[in-house]
């Protein structure tokens, strides 16, 4: 019993801090989640306008731990189809445990205009369990992207989750998911160097600002540092290593009040 109300405190405390992103959202690979303008990754829920720029088909899965609580973690998995005429992904998320859960899932549509812009729309399912009732209640959420490439080396994206502020309501209470507008920029100094810019806002809560920096060492491997902030300054590490079709991605973030938070993502990208 003690477990379980810290852990319920523990998740109060957590969503208090962490309103700009929500749980149920997986982080990405990028560093920092600077992923929105990011045209060489597509990350599930984050930017579906990224999704049209994928050649082959490809398949990942995603876990992060945060702060060595397995009652706060957040499992994903993500399939994304290319096709001449519209790029196809499908998404899923679990975060929380048996008392405590939510879950999301999303089909998303995305297109490539001659690599100049890509435009993407998703479609999510988003459920949780409610222990004052002992069922699930859920509700349809939309997702919008869009990616620019305003020159060889300079992208941006924007996209928006939960665009119409639209929430769960049971009989005794009411969930809020949170609804988030995000704006980034990506710049390449070279191929093997690439800078990440972003800011998101969710509307009740305050900006989160995020920066980060991805080098490319060797054709298999590279090193990721950045940071992001809002009440307080959230330094980020990372590396990615590739072999075959395989890309593993390893994140990790120290906040100075919760503590440490890990990502790992697997991606494997079909030739064709």
């Amino acid at each position: 019993m003690k477990k379980i109300i810290s852990v319920f405190t523990f998740i109060v405390l957590f969503q208090f801090l962490q309103a700009q992103i929500s749980n149920i959202i997986p982080s990405s690979e990028d560093i920092a989640q600077t992923s929105v303008a990011d045209s060489r990754n597509w990350s599930a829920f984050n930017n579906p306008a990224s999704l049209g720029y994928i050649e082959n088909a490809e398949i990942g899965i995603g876990f992060e731990n945060r702060y060595f609580l397995s009652e706060l973690s957040t499992k994903s998995i993500q399939l994304g189809i290319p096709s001449e005429l519209l790029n196809t992904g499908l998404s899923f998320s679990h975060f929380g445990y048996s008392l405590y859960h939510e879950m999301m899932l999303g089909i998303g549509f995305s297109r490539n205009f001659s690599d100049k812009f890509s435009m993407g729309m998703q479609f999510n399912y988003y459920t949780a369990f409610f222990t004052a009732t002992n069922s699930y209640h859920g509700t349809l959420l939309p997702q919008i992207g869009l990616s620019i490439k305003l020159s060889p080396t300079f992208n941006l994206g924007f996209q928006s989750f939960n665009t119409f502020q639209t929430n769960v309501k049971t009989e005794f209470t009411v969930k809020r998911i949170p609804s988030i507008f995000s704006l980034g920029t990506e710049y390449f100094f070279s191929p093997e160097m690439v800078w990440r810019t972003q800011i998101d806002k969710e509307v009740s809560s305050s900006y989160r600002f995020a920066c980060g920096f991805e080098y490319q060492m060797l054709q298999f491997t590279n090193i990721k540092l950045g940071a992001y902030g809002s009440d307080y300054l959230t330094p980020c590490l990372g590396c990615g290593f590739k072999t075959g079709g395989f890309l593993i991605d390893l994140n990790c973030e120290l906040h100075p009040l919760l503590g440490l938070n890990s990502n790992a993502t697997i991606k494997y990208r079909f030739r064709k």
